[in-house]
């Protein structure tokens, strides 16, 4: 049994939402706004405070550090690297190039993914100078058409095996003069990225070693960030990656310092894009993009998806700020290549789409059109309900539908954090925004007038089909049926729109876990530790040379093998995943292939089948290659099994009725607290599942039944009349399969 406190943490846009097994085996769940300068500086330290204080009764004034001596663990995830990338609120950097490739990352691959908009802005490039180096690599063309010219030049072999002229070597002395000149313009961190550094690294290596002398206080050398083929997408990548890391260091810094002693003693791990966690020292910013959003879907794959259905899982995490969406079926789904903001960075994240709507995007009326989003109102001031001066939002909208209660709500807003979310300012402002509509309806010549309730469930609408879209992308798009899927609803908003967006979408499954509302921080407690150790290739994939990548395999194995038994893993708890970056020769698509037990047929069939899936042909007689070789070392996390909560057969005990509206009038709907519902009892939509973390809200066509499931615990079934197959899933009890 632990002894002390064990925290799983998420810093989301509005909320931080805290996950915490206490002294005893005791758990805690706390969910409190992300910036409120007024009350304290940093929510996550907040959130540990207050847990500790209230469990121990212990005081710690706000301007007092935390004794970390009861701390075992802190795990975490955190949107500053991705809020600095949107915003472009990174440390000021400066890119380092071959002499000739000033504008390289400005041109970028020349996509225009919005081709049709009349005025379309260039994303700003993360850089603010550009140092032009006068040295130069280039390949070895063995054959008729090698060079005459090349034949001086000193010749080299990468760790790829590919051979390369230095046509011009480094100027040591040209470099320190150059770099002088950046650090004169108050420039200290740098991104290094030559010409053919992924293989060959020996110049961007000697830039490292003068800026170090120079005292630069971050570098990010290409072949070392991400050594993966093509300039430009490696170029920035280690752009980001000296962009955001100091960044956030900062922040990590400034958590620590929050703490007695640094946090020395106390194991803390961050969480990163690809769904793995890695020792806080290791957290950098360009694997930090989806740090957030990546512990939702640890969270619903390991609390939703089941072996034995086989049933493929939408996750749908709609937050303050945004919603993210996943697909989940049986393996992570990953990709390596993605672009953020207009950033195009290399590196294994989780294939997560986003859009801009989520409970505190802001609610608009123009040109008469229903508005919601991108804008968000933040955590502050947030919605006009936190009584902060906010301005109408999604959250706005389901509060004055009925769809949340006040009373049923922490009193945590207004100035002094002591009051109920305020309906009578948010049904002032609606009316100012139904007056306007209706004078718009009415100068168009029409006649009717639209009430309150139709304007806020007007805006419901158009954020649901806003977040439907994006779920659309990520299934029908890469071939697969949106409805043969189960939707998996978490994020403190969305339980209020799970019913709603699943029939949009015509899914039959609908899952919400007992700890939908901080499921990011829950999974993050479920998280197992990831190392990934990669090199780069230029082999033709043959079963000749296949000796050479199970060679180079064993190789990256031990890496990863070293690293997590340092973190305290067991040989036992250590898995070794396969992976090998396959293309057909002449192309530019290369897919990223993983095979449960490692040989030649298993990649060429896997690499076929999912080219053939994914392109809808295959280029007989062509040679594959291999561009990169990679292992993904994986600690797995501790389970156990909690019991599952007792079964009745009885009718479930409402607490009250409330009015909510529904389309086109008011429903009588019956108020339940989740903690008091058991295995196997039915609820008749409409109706309002009440938890301390979320609102679930059962519309009049549906019905949910607690059921019992193995880890799942006990879920909410919800079925729609006249169609049986409809279920919504809630968890009331908890799985302890925690590494905490």
């Amino acid at each position: 049994m632990n002894t002390k406190f064990e925290f799983a943490i998420d810093r989301g846009g509005t909320f931080t939402d805290v996950f915490a097994r206490c002294p005893g085996g005791k758990l805690r769940v706390l969910k409190l706004l992300s910036e409120d300068p007024q009350n304290y500086s940093d929510a996550p330290t907040e959130g540990i405070r207050r847990i500790i204080q209230e469990e121990t009764g212990q005081h710690f004034d706000r301007s007092q550090q935390i004794d970390n001596s009861q701390i075992e663990s802190i795990r975490m995830g955190t949107t500053v690297a991705t809020n600095a990338l949107l915003e472009r609120k990174g440390e000021r950097m400066a890119l380092v190039t071959n002499k000739g490739f000033h504008d390289i990352l400005l041109i970028g691959n020349q996509a225009r993914p919005k081709i049709f908009e009349l005025d379309i802005k260039r994303p700003e490039v993360l850089y603010s100078a550009v140092v032009e180096i006068d040295c130069r690599v280039i390949p070895a063309q063995n054959g008729t058409c090698e060079l005459k010219t090349t034949k001086n030049y000193r010749r080299i072999v990468g760790t790829t095996g590919e051979e390369f002229f230095v046509v011009k070597e480094l100027n040591i002395g040209e470099v320190r003069r150059s770099l002088e000149d950046v650090q004169r313009m108050g420039i200290n961190s740098l991104a290094v990225s030559l010409a053919h550094s992924y293989t060959v690294f020996e110049h961007e290596v000697e830039i490292g070693k003068v800026a170090k002398e120079l005292g630069f206080s971050h570098i990010s050398l290409s072949h070392s960030v991400m050594p993966m083929v093509r300039l430009v997408p490696r170029g920035f990548t280690a752009c980001a990656d000296a962009y955001l890391t100091p960044h956030v260091k900062r922040y990590v810094e400034g958590f620590c310092k929050g703490f007695k002693n640094n946090l020395q003693g106390t194991r803390v791990l961050f969480m990163q894009s690809d769904g793995g966690l890695t020792p806080m020292q290791n957290f950098n910013g360009a694997r930090a993009i989806l740090s957030g959003p990546a512990g939702g879907v640890v969270g619903y794959a390991k609390t939703t998806w089941q072996k034995e259905t086989d049933l493929p899982v939408i996750g749908f995490d709609m937050g303050g700020t945004s919603t993210d969406v996943s697909r989940f079926a049986g393996n992570y789904e990953h990709v390596h290549e993605s672009t953020t903001a207009g950033v195009t960075i290399q590196a294994p994240q989780l294939d997560v789409n986003t859009v801009a709507a989520g409970g505190g995007s802001k609610l608009f009326f123009r040109s008469g059109m229903f508005v919601v989003g991108p804008e968000s109102a933040g955590a502050h001031p947030g919605p006009v309900c936190y009584k902060k001066g906010g301005s109408l939002t999604v959250t706005d909208a389901n509060l004055a539908l009925g769809r949340l209660l006040p009373e049923y709500f922490p009193k945590i807003f207004g100035k002094n954090e002591d009051e109920p979310l305020d309906k009578d300012a948010t049904i002032e402002e609606f009316e100012k925004i139904t007056n306007q509509i209706n004078i718009f309806l009415g100068a168009q010549g029409d006649k009717e007038k639209m009430t309150l309730e139709e304007v806020a469930m007007g805006f419901v609408r158009v954020a649901n089909e806003a977040m439907c879209r994006p779920i659309r992308a990520l299934t029908q798009a890469k071939g697969y049926d949106t409805a043969m899927h189960a939707l998996a609803c978490f994020g403190g908003a969305g339980g209020q729109h799970a019913c709603a967006i699943a029939r949009s979408l015509g899914m039959s499954t609908v899952f919400v876990h007992k700890y939908a509302g901080i499921l990011s921080a829950y999974g993050m407690a479920l998280a197992d530790v990831v190392h990934e150790a990669q090199e780069p290739s230029a082999k033709t994939f043959t079963r000749e040379e296949f000796f050479y990548f199970e060679e180079r395999f064993e190789h990256l194995k031990q890496q990863a093998r070293i690293r997590l038994t340092e973190q305290g893993f067991s040989e036992d708890s250590i898995a070794l995943e396969p992976y090998l970056h396959m293309r057909y020769e002449g192309t530019d698509c290369a897919i990223m292939i993983g095979v449960d037990e490692m040989s030649f047929e298993a990649f060429l069939n896997g690499f076929l089948r999912r080219y053939k899936f994914e392109f809808g042909f295959l280029i007989e007689g062509r040679p594959i290659i291999v561009d990169d070789i990679r292992i993904r070392g994986v600690g797995k996390s501790f389970v156990a099994e909690e019991p599952s909560i007792p079964r009745t057969s009885g009718e479930p005990k409402f607490e009250k009725t409330t009015k909510v509206f529904f389309e086109s009038k008011y429903f009588e709907t019956k108020i339940y607290k989740l903690q008091n519902l058991l295995a196997g009892d039915k609820i008749n939509g409409p109706a309002i599942v009440m938890d301390q973390l979320s609102t679930i809200l059962i519309e009049p066509d549906c019905t949910g039944v607690i059921t019992e499931r193995v880890t799942l615990g006990s879920l909410l079934e919800l079925e729609r009349e006249g169609k049986s197959d409809l279920n919504l899933i809630l968890s009331n009890s908890v799985s302890s399969d925690t590494g905490l």
